[in-house]
C-alpha cells in the first residue's frame, strides 16, 4: 500500500490500482494520499499505531507522514496521488467565504485536518460505489493524457464528494474581525505561494546527510535565516519542521536497513544518526506506531512463509 512513487513525470493527480503480497514501508509521500481497499486484508502502521484494514476502508494520508503495511496474504488498493497545493487550492475556494487570501489557506488546512492520518470505514457498499470512478482515474493517468485532465478532476470531485463527509476535522472558526486586513486582495492576485529557496536548500541537506547530528541553529545560518524564520518557511513548505523532518528521513531509511540488511536495531539507528538504541525505537515507534523490533519480524515472517 505504500511503494516508490508510480511515475517519474510529474502529475497533479495520478492513481494505480496495485495487489500487494509482501511487508511494504514505511515510507512518506510529498502528496495527499487517498488509498481505497478493494480486496484483501492487511495491518496498517503509521502515525496512528497499528490497525487492520479491510474491503470498504479508506485511508487518508496527508503529506509527508510516514505508512507502511503487512498484508495478511495479500491485499489490493486504489492509491489516488494527489498533489498538496491543488488540495490546498480547493480548499481554499471550498472556505472562500471566510479565508481573505489564497496565502491563508495553508495555514487553514494544518488546523483544520490536524490527523494527519485517518482509516475510514466507508463500508463495502459505499465504496464499491467508488470503483467505476477510480477505474476510470487509473486508466486516463495510465495514458497521461493531459487533454483529459478535467475529467479526472470531475472523477477526483466524485470520490470525495463520497469520502470527505467522513474525514474527522477540527471545529475552526474564524471571525470577521480576525480576517481583517489593511488592503482587500483582489481574486487576480491570488496565486499558490512558492516554496522559498531556504526551505528547499535546507531539505536538500537533510536528506543528503541523514547521520549528521542537525541542530536548528546550524540548519538556520546555512541558509542566513532566523530559527524563527527557518522554522515557518520550511513548516509552509513541507508541514513539518526541520528537525521532525529529519526524523521522518531517519525513520525511513531505517526501515530500509531493518529490511534489508542484518544490522541490530542499534546499529541500524547510529547509521541514521541515533546515538542509542532508545532513542532510535522511540522515534521509529511515534513514526509508525510499531516498534524496529516487531517491524523486523514482519521480514522474518516473510521469509519463513517463503521457505
Amino acid at each position: 500500500m505504500t511503494d516508490k512513487h508510480p511515475l517519474s513525470n510529474y502529475q497533479v493527480l495520478l492513481a494505480r490500482t496495485r495487489t500487494v503480497h509482501r511487508p511494504i514501508g514505511p515510507v512518506a509521500y510529498d502528496c495527499v494520499k487517498v488509498i481505497v481497499v478493494r480486496d484483501g486484508t492487511a495491518i496498517l502502521f503509521s502515525e496512528f499505531g497499528q490497525k487492520p484494514v479491510r474491503p470498504g476502508d479508506v485511508i487518508v494520508l496527508g503529506p509527508n507522514v510516514l505508512c507502511g503495511s503487512e498484508p495478511e496474504g495479500h491485499i489490493t488498493v486504489t492509491t489516488i496521488y494527489a498533489d498538496t497545493d491543488y488540495v490546498i487550492d480547493q480548499a481554499f475556494w471550498q472556505h472562500a467565504g471566510i479565508l481573505h487570501d489564497r496565502l491563508d489557506a495553508p495555514v487553514f488546512v494544518k488546523e483544520t485536518f490536524t490527523e494527519p492520518a485517518q482509516i475510514i470505514r466507508l463500508g463495502e457498499h459505499h465504496a464499491g460505489l467508488l470503483m467505476p470512478w477510480l477505474d476510470e482515474l487509473v486508466i486516463l493517468s495510465l495514458r497521461d493524457e493531459g487533454v483529459r485532465f478535467h475529467r479526472m478532476q470531475a472523477l477526483w470531485f466524485a470520490v470525495m464528494d463520497r469520502i470527505a463527509p467522513h474525514i474527522h476535522v477540527t471545529d475552526h472558526r474564524i471571525s470577521p474581525s480576525q480576517r481583517v486586513r489593511s488592503r482587500p486582495v483582489h481574486p487576480r492576485t491570488r496565486r499558490f505561494a512558492p516554496t522559498r529557496a531556504e526551505a528547499a536548500e535546507v531539505r536538500e541537506a537533510l536528506s543528503g546527510a541523514i547521520a549528521e547530528p542537525w541542530t536548528l541553529s546550524e540548519l538556520a545560518g546555512l541558509v542566513h535565516l532566523s530559527t524563527k524564520q527557518l522554522g515557518r518557511v520550511f513548516v509552509d513548505a513541507y508541514g513539518k519542521t526541520p528537525l521532525a523532518y529529519l526524523t521522518m528521513l531517519r525513520v525511513e531509511e531505517m526501515a530500509r536497513l531493518l529490511r534489508e540488511t542484518d544490522l541490530t536495531i542499534e546499529q541500524a539507528g547510529r547509521q541514521v544518526g541515533w546515538r542509542s538504541r532508545n532513542r532510535a525505537s522511540e522515534a521509529f515507534r511515534q513514526a509508525t506506531g510499531m516498534t524496529p523490533s516487531r517491524y523486523r519480524r514482519l521480514r522474518i515472517t516473510k521469509e519463513q512463509r517463503s521457505s
